[in-house]
């Protein structure tokens, strides 16, 4: 049974950082693609980052890109999201989600699991 536990979220001011981390238990996150998606409400689900298996290719949004940085500590089995600079709008829930596969097929339908989201809020 796989899970995924995401962590680190809450409510900071403009131009403030925060680090989200996804705990996965039951699936060996090392070797599988990884991802962040965020939905505000009323807004659809978007992909925030990923990072591939081994963690060699990793992908952005633009909206995040130079701001957000996603990695991976295969050793505790975890994924993490470092946010700098934030913005309201990058206030949304967060959720992590993890792909049976090692590199990364684009789409929100290619993910396989998914936690239930940890809330960002940006004042």
């Amino acid at each position: 049974h796989v899970q995924l536990v995401e962590s680190g979220g809450g409510s900071v001011q403009a131009g403030g950082s925060l680090r989200l981390s996804c705990a996965a238990s039951g699936y060996t996150v090392s070797i599988y693609c990884m991802g962040w998606f965020r939905q505000a409400p009323g807004s659809g689900r978007e992909k925030v980052a990923s990072i591939s298996g081994g963690g060699t290719v990793t992908h952005y949004v633009d909206s995040v890109k130079g701001r957000f940085t996603i990695s991976r500590d295969d050793s505790k089995g975890t994924v993490q999201l470092l946010m700098n600079d934030l913005t309201p709008e990058d206030t949304a829930m967060y959720y992590c989600a993890a792909q049976d596969r090692s590199w990364c097929k684009a789409g929100p339908s290619s993910y396989d699991y998914w936690g239930q989201g940890t809330q960002v809020t940006v004042s």
